[in-house]
């Protein structure tokens, strides 16, 4: 049975496929079964799904559902995440035969949501690349033009939701991994400010949420999966249902941290937007970010490879040869993390301090910053190549990432919305942050901004269209 709308189920968002659930128009065996032709349908070509968890979902849809916002509704998780019994690789080599022996946090909540997991998404190696392209799974494809990246790290979820696969699905985000593929594959991405969520606390630089096509899927799920304890760093955010008439004053800074501008077209995009702003009577005011991006990337890298030494060690307390076992670019990072002087840690730890300090006040003064999500739209598969040389690949992503990690280091919540389209027919996302705590003010502009430039029209081309001649990055 189709919905009142007479749209494809997969063209329904997860809180339209919960309410036909609830309302017993369909039922969650015929929405999982949609879901699952449409994986069967296309994954073949996209490498969303790397893990399917198709009898287990077919179970759990045919016994009782658990009573949740998303009752009854497929979704998908980052395989970075353990789910019980099922294989968790974190896109390496290294974990290719790995089972995890319980649910992550996130998952039990995400069960308690009412949601049905149908299988684990595409990532690049310990998500260390703003790309995903693991050696060990292959490239997750952009549905817009599968010759292109779907950003990194949440590609697979991106490319699950964009292809309409799902109407949504789990991502984690340490340095743009949710609005980075948001932004390339034409979908809403929220970062959450650090410790807002369940299980994550105020040491946290990487934040759990959603890739969605709409914003009610996003805020529904936020609301869920927000701290209510009595330790939660920010009072709960009330659900969003519609658009605020609260005007805003919105900071615009179109450069990078380092102050390199971003590519032409997407300079024109988030243009564009900062005008759309405007006239519906923000005040937006031009600006510099306010990070030295010199220093900020070289406490980042630090930061990143640390996180590239634990997988080295991890590696050889398995017994195993970390330059066998893990791909180039994570041995560069790790070899960075060895090299590292003793004091880089404390130097980093008050640099990071310094920054979330910085953005504390510079939001006394502004609402919103807007700015690109990314210096260029989706780059070619290969351009981020993990057997590049170290330094090349660390350059690239430098520039390319100009605009997304410092929200992590600063814990302030930051959204990719799906405003801009590149002459290619390339999505490109315009990001939003505000103060630490006040996702309620992007829930609301992003609300306002769906109904100004509806999106949720906008569909990828039919496959035999969606690869393109030989192109510059």
């Amino acid at each position: 049975m189709q919905p009142e709308t007479c749209l494809p189920l997969h063209d329904v968002d997860a809180s339209a496929q919960a309410a036909l659930i609830q309302s017993g128009q369909i039922s969650a065996t015929e929405l999982l079964e949609a879901s699952i032709a449409q994986i069967e349908a296309s994954n073949a070509q996209l490498n969303a799904i790397v893990t399917p968890m198709f009898e287990q979902a077919r179970q759990q849809a045919r016994g009782k559902l658990i009573p949740g916002p998303f009752s009854g509704v497929p979704y998908a998780i980052k395989d970075l995440v353990d789910v019980q019994g099922v294989r968790r690789s974190s896109g390496s080599r290294l974990l290719s035969s790995h089972v995890s022996d319980s649910d992550a946090a996130i998952v039990s909540q995400t069960r308690a949501a009412g949601l049905i997991l149908l299988g684990k998404t595409n990532t690049p190696e310990f998500a260390l690349n703003a790309t995903t392209e693991a050696v060990l799974s292959g490239p997750a494809r952009n549905p817009w033009n599968r010759a292109h990246s779907a950003g990194g790290s949440s590609g697979g979820a991106a490319v699950a939701v964009a292809s309409g696969m799902l109407a949504f699905a789990h991502a984690c985000d340490g340095g743009g991994s949710i609005r980075i593929p948001a932004s390339c594959c034409g979908l809403f991405g929220l970062k959450p400010s650090r410790g807002r969520m369940q299980g994550s606390g105020m040491g946290d630089s990487g934040v759990e949420h959603c890739l969605s096509r709409s914003v009610r899927d996003s805020a529904r799920l936020f609301a869920w999966n927000q701290r209510h304890d009595a330790d939660a760093p920010w009072p709960a955010i009330r659900l969003p249902v519609s658009a605020s008439q609260h005007r805003l004053k919105i900071a615009f800074a179109l450069n990078g941290m380092a102050g390199t501008a971003p590519t032409e077209v997407v300079g024109t995009a988030v243009t564009a937007t900062a005008r759309l702003c405007a006239a519906l009577g923000h005040h937006v005011e031009t600006v510099q970010l306010p990070v030295n991006g010199e220093l900020f990337f070289r406490h980042f890298k630090w930061a990143w490879s640390h996180s590239a030494q634990r997988a080295f060690d991890m590696a050889r307390e398995m017994g195993k040869d970390p330059e066998q076992e893990l791909e180039a670019w994570t041995n560069y990072l790790a070899a960075h993390a060895r090299a590292a002087a003793p004091e880089a840690a404390g130097l980093a730890t008050a640099y990071f301090s310094r920054v979330a300090q910085d953005f504390a006040g510079f939001f006394e003064d502004y609402d919103v910053l807007l700015s690109p999500v990314t210096s260029m739209p989706a780059p070619r598969l290969g351009y981020f190549d993990t057997g590049l040389p170290g330094e090349v690949l660390w350059e690239r992503l430098q520039h390319y990432a100009a605009y997304t990690p410092m929200h992590n280091i600063a814990g302030t919540p930051a959204m990719s919305v799906p405003l801009g389209m590149s002459h290619e027919g390339l999505p490109i996302g315009s990001q939003f942050a505000a103060r630490a705590g006040d996702e309620q003010t992007l829930f609301e502009l992003a609300f306002e901004l769906e109904q100004a430039q509806a999106w949720s029209h906008l569909r990828p081309p039919p496959p035999e269209y969606k690869i393109s001649p030989a192109a510059s990055p």
